[in-house]
């Protein structure tokens, strides 16, 4: 069964967040995903502030750049989350906007080797390991965490080129695409985390998940919003992007990212959607029943 969620969008105040987390748990919604955009809201402290106010939603980072963060300080608040949260937080890593980690003085000269560091140690540490390794950016002397997780939590690789594509289909198990990725895109990331798949040691045919976020607007000026983010994304059309009328039409038009081998997608409101909380009653329960 496909997965359904909705995004809160980081553009709203923090304060905010309470509101529609609770109106997403109630109306029984899987999964409220956040970003941490620079420099708007910390991930770690959204994340573990919606988790507390709800009682069984999901709540996914996607996602946390991991130049912002040594990798001991990100298992410790993933592996503290999980064990307050069991199964609910659903975190994810990747390279960050480049400019954004220019802006404080982490970019890193190769973002793909950064990750796959990062990555490989965040794994272990989470598996409960005691990990000693000196890479180019990643050095750590016999770190082990006092209170791994009872099970390793599932860590989600966001990427977009095939480089990043093919090692988050290697360390990862989920892979976060980028907002907006059309249903083809969807397809050829779909290939590129196959091919990384299969050069795991092992694994190799767990179940890997393809989280995708559309841009989604309802009511009656649906289109003009929906038209507001072509512009600022500077897409040439945003209709292979987004879902938009009933609660039928959406549900349709989400098939076309499930048929290309996404197997969560997450909708993605408008900035000045007039309800948020509406919407988080809309997607699961008017949309989430005709999704199959």
């Amino acid at each position: 069964m496909t997965t359904l969620g909705a995004v809160y969008l980081p553009y709203l105040p923090p304060e905010r967040l309470r509101a529609v987390a609770q109106a997403a748990d109630e109306a029984g919604l899987e999964e409220l995903w956040l970003w941490e955009d620079c420099f708007l809201e910390g991930g770690v402290a959204s994340m573990s502030a919606a988790l507390a106010w709800t009682e069984r939603l999901r709540v996914g980072i996607g996602l946390l750049p991991v130049p912002l963060r040594n990798v001991a300080v990100a298992a410790m608040e993933v592996a503290t989350l999980d064990r307050l949260f069991p199964g609910r937080a659903l975190v994810g890593i990747g390279h960050g906007v480049q400019d954004w980690m220019g802006q404080v003085g982490v970019r890193a000269e190769s973002p793909v080797t950064l990750l796959r560091e990062y990555g490989t140690a965040l794994r272990a540490l989470l598996a409960g390991e005691r990990v000693t390794t000196k890479g180019r950016y990643v050095s750590l002397d016999g770190v082990a965490l006092d209170w791994p997780p009872p099970a390793r939590p599932p860590l989600f690789v966001g990427a977009v080129g095939p480089r990043s594509l093919r090692l988050a289909g290697e360390l990862g198990d989920g892979t976060l695409l980028s907002g907006g990725t059309p249903p083809d895109e969807v397809r050829r990331a779909r290939a590129l985390v196959d091919e990384g798949r299969a050069r795991r040691a092992e694994g190799a045919d767990d179940p890997h998940q393809i989280v995708v976020s559309v841009h989604a607007a309802i009511g009656p000026d649906a289109a003009e919003r929906l038209e507001a983010e072509r512009v600022k994304w500077g897409y040439d059309s945003i209709a292979q992007r987004s879902v938009t009328g009933s609660a039928e039409q959406i549900a349709e038009g989400i098939a076309a990212w499930v048929e290309a081998g996404a197997t969560t997608v997450v909708l993605q409101p408008t900035p000045d959607d007039p309800d948020p909380e509406g919407f988080m009653r809309f997607v699961a329960q008017e949309v989430r029943p005709l999704v199959p």
